[in-house]
């Protein structure tokens, strides 16, 4: 197949959605597919574009056996709704032109838009209607549910019920797909036909067996401590990380205990403030993706926290590789929800917003060592049984030729 893929996020960017649509296109091309990709100059989770590829042309290469064309956009420093809204309209606006191009070059059997953005998804379906191609949209969470409730759109509003109504009618794909199946079930509430939804989930890197203890950064960070509560991943204002601090707060008289945030975003120098004075808890950048074993081997648990409204609107890309790390998790979510259910076995999850809970939690963990063990082997079993690279893309590369069919 000729296979066009348009999205805001690729490598090299090292965290989100970038690392799951580079995985997507490079192993359609190991499949034997032809892909081309029209992405954004990565800029996540920094929220400014990175340096080697600042400059206001694209930046056209074949990585990976994949044509990649990364175009200029506006990046916001502080990304508020409307700040947000005029970035995703830089994209849409800025992809039209350049993913016309490639489809007249490429003649694409299939056109796959990720979203967000849902701006952007209009330009892929008009491209595919104009050259007469499958469009196959592939929802990794739903932005507008997520800006409300984030609070970046007020609800009840004007605003809110026409991003809703375009939300709607963005959604019309020949399939439409997405991560979970709380998610397969909100697509189906937004009136997509249920023969056209598909669970792609993300996958979890089980190339490695279940990491050791990571000696090498307790080293380099000076944790002397036995045990480490680690969140890692980006720092915005959907993940709550707020309530880590709290439970760090709530912990301090434990000397066998560190939390450690290793993550970069909008929200860090914040939380940093909020931390000032204690003395378990650090701050870390992101660390190189072919370090991720070590960093998830420091962990004695993990910390998976999120908002309260935004557990069914996406599934933290980071929860994959925290189960097939080999360790618990701890995680803030209301029961019933998907995370609350992928993390059940594995760890302990609590109410969103409740760090006493979340601080009990953590404790319960590190003072119960079979606990700690038993959920640790259930979390390694559950990212092989679910989470397989290897089945999750083989899979989607049959239904996609089917679709193309």
């Amino acid at each position: 197949m000729n296979v066009l893929i348009l999205g805001l996020n690729y490598a090299p960017e090292p965290v989100g959605i970038g690392p799951y649509t580079t995985g997507m296109a490079e192993a359609l091309v190991a499949a034997g597919h032809r892909v081309s990709v029209v992405c954004g100059k990565p800029y996540y989770p920094y929220w400014q574009v990175d340096p080697a590829f600042r400059g206001p042309r694209a930046h056209r290469s074949v990585e990976g056996g994949v044509n990649v064309v990364r175009l200029p956009i506006y990046v916001p420093r502080q990304p508020s709704g409307l700040r947000r809204l005029l970035y995703h309209a830089s994209f849409a606006v800025r992809a039209f032109p350049a993913l016309l191009a490639e489809a007249r070059r490429q003649r694409p059997d299939v056109v796959i838009a990720i979203a967000p953005s849902l701006l952007s998804a209009v330009t892929a379906r008009a491209v595919a209607g104009l050259l007469g191609a499958r469009l196959w949209l592939h929802v990794q969470d739903f932005e507008v549910d997520a800006a409300l409730a984030t609070g970046l759109l007020a609800k009840g509003g004007v605003v809110a019920k026409v991003a809703h109504a375009f939300e709607t009618w963005s959604l019309a794909a020949d399939r439409v797909s997405t991560i979970s199946p709380q998610m397969c079930a909100r697509l189906t509430q937004r009136g997509v036909p249920p023969g056209r939804i598909i669970e792609f989930r993300n996958w979890a890197m089980l190339d490695d067996p279940a990491p050791p203890p990571g000696r090498g950064y307790r080293e380099e960070w000076g944790i002397g401590r036995p045990h480490v509560a680690l969140y890692s991943g980006a720092i915005g204002n959907k993940q709550g990380i707020e309530l880590i601090v709290e439970a760090a707060r709530a912990l301090r008289h434990r000397q066998d205990l560190a939390f450690v945030i290793c993550g970069d975003g909008p929200q860090r120098a914040h939380l940093a403030s909020l931390a000032a004075g204690l003395d378990n808890i650090q701050f870390r950048p992101l660390q190189p993706r072919e370090r991720l074993g070590e960093l998830l081997g420091v962990a004695s648990l993990h910390l998976l926290p999120q908002i309260a409204g935004a557990a069914d609107l996406l599934l933290p890309s980071k929860l994959t590789n925290m189960l097939a790390s080999g360790r618990p998790i701890v995680a803030t979510a209301a029961p019933g929800t998907g995370i609350a259910q992928e993390v059940a076995g594995c760890g302990l999850v609590v109410p969103s917003g409740d760090a006493l809970g979340l601080a009990c939690a953590i404790e319960r963990l590190v003072d119960d060592r079979a606990l700690r063990a038993a959920m640790g082997v259930r979390a390694r079993e559950r990212a092989e049984e679910r989470w397989s690279r290897t089945r999750i893309l083989g899979r989607f590369e049959r239904q996609l030729c089917e679709l193309a069919a």
